[in-house]
């Protein structure tokens, strides 16, 4: 069973799903440079994120691509999530 609080949970992983949803696809190297995560740290959230099928990874030999899968149903909805709360004014949410 998937939890929301499992997928959420870790600041580490919400940074690496953001960054993917922004940009859709990118290398470990930037995703690490982007969310100013360790290589072993940010390994260890993709793998969990690939395994609850929000990211997917695409091997080009020895480069990795990590792509936010959009055709996930849940995927989608956090898109939106991300997208209206980072669009939103900061006084948007305390009302």
């Amino acid at each position: 069973m998937r939890l929301i609080e499992d997928l959420l949970g870790s600041r580490a992983r919400v940074k690496i799903l953001k960054e993917l949803a922004i940009n859709e696809e990118l290398t470990i190297s930037l995703l690490i440079k982007k969310t100013k995560l360790n290589h072993v740290g940010a390994t260890k959230h993709l793998r969990y994120l690939k395994d609850v099928d929000m990211v997917q990874e695409k091997k080009f030999g020895r480069i990795k691509i990590y792509r936010y899968k959009i055709e996930n149903s849940a995927a989608r909805l956090l898109l939106n999530l991300i997208r209206t709360w980072e669009d939103g004014a900061p006084s948007d949410f305390n009302s």
